[in-house]
C-alpha cells in the first residue's frame, strides 16, 4: 500500500463521495476510482460500497480507515521532523494530556522555550491515559501527561509536583453548596456525573465504598466543560478536579473538595530510548530543568 493511495481512500471515506473527494484531491473521478479499486484488489477485500446516498465503508474499510489515519499522521509527523532537522531549532512538539492543571507546567515550559526558539510549535492532544499511551507507543506523540502507573521498562517519567484535588462541581443553589467539604458518604445518594476514565472511576468507587452499579450515575463525561454544562442544567453533581472550571464571579457553579482530601498524581512520560526531533529534545531539556527548579524551591 502506498501512502498516496491511503490518502485517497481517507478522502473518499471523509467526503462519502467519489466526486467530492476527487475535487478535493484535484484528480479525475475515473483516476480516483481506479486507484481505490486497485487497493481493494491488492488487499483482497471490498472496502467501499456505493449507493444512491453516497459511499459507505465496509467492516474492513472501517478497520483500514483507523489504521490509515494513524499511518498518514505518523508519516506527516516524520516528514515534518526531517524537514525541520536543519541547524535552526524548529518543528512541532506533540503532547497528549488529560484535563489537569498540570498542563500549566507544559505551558510555562513552552513559553520559556518560545522566547529563545520561536519556531518551535506545539500540538496538544486531549485524551485519557490509555489513549495517550497508545499514541505514544505508535510514535504519534512525543510526551504524555497521565494519571496511572506506567511500565518503567517501556517509559521514562518525570514526577509532577502539582497535585489535582478531587471534588464536587455543583450549582451554587444546591443545599450542599453551604458546606466547605463533601464527604464520600454524601456521594452515595447524589445523581453523579462521573469521568469516563475507568481508572478514575475505580479509584472513586473504592473511596466511596460501593460498586459503580450501586451509585446513581446520571451521566459520564470525558471533557469537564461538558460536565459543567450538565451540572448547570441541574442534571447532577460532577466529580472532577479543582481549577479546571472557573467558579468565580457570577458563575452559577461552585466547587467543594472531598473529605478526606483525595489527590491525583500525574506523570510526564515518554518512550524509553526515543528518537526525538530537535524540537522535542529541546523541550524535554527545558522541562526537566523547570521541574528541578520547582523542586529546589519547595
Amino acid at each position: 500500500m502506498e501512502i498516496r493511495v491511503l490518502r485517497y481512500f481517507l478522502a473518499v471515506a471523509r467526503e462519502q463521495s467519489f466526486s467530492l473527494a476527487a475535487e478535493r484531491l484535484y484528480l479525475s473521478q475515473p483516476t480516483l476510482s481506479r486507484q481505490l479499486r486497485e487497493l481493494e484488489e491488492e488487499l483482497g477485500k471490498k472496502l467501499l460500497v456505493r449507493s444512491s446516498k453516497g459511499v459507505t465503508l465496509t467492516e474492513e474499510g472501517m478497520m483500514l480507515r483507523k489504521r490509515a489515519e494513524e499511518l498518514v499522521e505518523l508519516m506527516d509527523k516524520t516528514e515534518q521532523e526531517i524537514r525541520d532537522s536543519s541547524e535552526n531549532m524548529a518543528g512541532k512538539v506533540c503532547i497528549g494530556a488529560g484535563e489537569t492543571y498540570a498542563v500549566k507546567l507544559i505551558a510555562d515550559t513552552a513559553r520559556r522555550l518560545q522566547e529563545e526558539y520561536p519556531d518551535i510549535k506545539y500540538s496538544i492532544y486531549s485524551a485519557d491515559g490509555a489513549d495517550v499511551l497508545e499514541k505514544l507507543d505508535k510514535g504519534l506523540l512525543d510526551f504524555g501527561l497521565v494519571f496511572r502507573e506506567v511500565d518503567a521498562a517501556k517509559y521514562e517519567q518525570v514526577e509532577i509536583p502539582l497535585r489535582d484535588t478531587w471534588g464536587v462541581l455543583m450549582r451554587r443553589d444546591s443545599p450542599l453548596a453551604a458546606k466547605e467539604k463533601i464527604t464520600f458518604d454524601e456521594l452515595k445518594t447524589l445523581p453523579l456525573i462521573l469521568p469516563r476514565q475507568a481508572n478514575h472511576n475505580l479509584l472513586l468507587t473504592d473511596r466511596i465504598g460501593v460498586s459503580e452499579n450501586e451509585l446513581n450515575i446520571a451521566a459520564q463525561y470525558n471533557l469537564v466543560y461538558n460536565a459543567s454544562v450538565m451540572v448547570s442544567e441541574g442534571m447532577g453533581y460532577a466529580l472532577t478536579f479543582d481549577k479546571l472550571i472557573n467558579v468565580s464571579g457570577d458563575s452559577k457553579l461552585c466547587f467543594r473538595p472531598l473529605e478526606p482530601r483525595f489527590e491525583a498524581e500525574c506523570r510526564f512520560v515518554w518512550k524509553r530510548y526515543p528518537v526525538f526531533s530537535k524540537a522535542a529534545g529541546k523541550f524535554l531539556e527545558y522541562f526537566k530543568e523547570y521541574m528541578e527548579d520547582n523542586s529546589s524551591e519547595t
